[in-house]
């Protein structure tokens, strides 16, 4: 038993001295890329929807988004169109404690109403996009098994199972990440007989303030035919947003930061 532990140790310090990262240093610095950028953030949404048949809609939206330390985050999305959606407000404060979920709200102006979304519902369509309300904030890295499968001079390809299957519409997903930038290009997400349900894909990246940020992702739904295209603007971060925006009472009264 000790020989083993003294193998499994040796292998990793040499993929340290060659310079390979751990499957747990790919998936945190990866999840640090996506969603961390300075200390906090905003940028400005294009939402386009087009389904099967062609049809196309469109949501405009800003997304404010504050590291509040220790990994939690708070992400405030105010609807600017179509007009059905004006000053309708999404508010997540995320978790990183074992067993705590993230919180997360729905402002509905046109019904004088403030509605929980439940654990159960962050897998369901984001204001009936091809994304999940889950995209917006991320996935917990506690909640899937990570396994690097392959190692290109570009790219580490992971495979990602579900510790809790039952929850989730996916039985597993795959994800390439630049070795660069660290940042996901692509997910591809497959049911229990290995069907492609969905993809998920940053098709443009930038550098903005010394940050590699996505300025363009798609997601589709493989089994709808529907494709969603968010493009991201007027993108800065460290701007110093204050932490009483992202409280239940701004709701209903948004910060200037989220109208101007």
């Amino acid at each position: 038993m000790k020989r083993i532990t003294v193998l499994i140790a040796a292998a990793g310090l040499a993929c340290n001295l060659l310079g390979e990262l751990s499957v747990a240093e790919i998936v945190e610095r990866a999840n640090q890329a996506s969603y961390y950028a300075g200390d906090d953030g905003s940028a400005d949404v294009t939402m386009t929807i087009t389904d099967k048949g062609g049809s196309v809609r469109t949501r405009e939206f800003r997304v404010l988004r504050m590291n509040t330390g220790q990994g939690t985050q708070k992400f405030y999305v105010y609807f600017k169109k179509p007009a059905d959606l004006y000053k309708q407000v999404y508010l997540v404060w995320k978790e990183v404690k074992e067993g705590k979920d993230d919180s997360r709200w729905m402002w509905l102006p046109a019904l004088n109403l403030k509605r929980s979304i439940a654990p159960g519902d962050k897998r369901i369509s984001f204001v009936g996009s091809d994304f999940v309300y889950e995209d917006v904030s991320g996935r917990s890295l506690k909640e899937d098994k990570h396994e690097l499968v392959e190692t290109t001079d570009e790219q580490y390809v992971l495979k990602n199972t579900p510790v809790n299957p039952e929850s989730v519409e996916f039985a597993s997903y795959t994800v390439w990440i630049d070795k660069q930038t660290m940042l996901p290009r692509k997910a591809e997400y497959y049911d229990k007989s290995g069907k492609l349900l969905r993809t998920v894909e940053a098709v443009k990246v930038e550098t903005i303030q010394g940050f590699p940020t996505v300025i363009e992702s798609v997601a589709k739904d493989l089994n709808s035919g529907s494709t969603t295209v968010n493009t991201y603007s007027a993108i800065k971060y460290n701007i110093g947003l204050n932490e009483r925006i992202f409280t239940e009472r701004f709701l209903r009264r948004p910060p200037r930061e989220a109208v101007r």
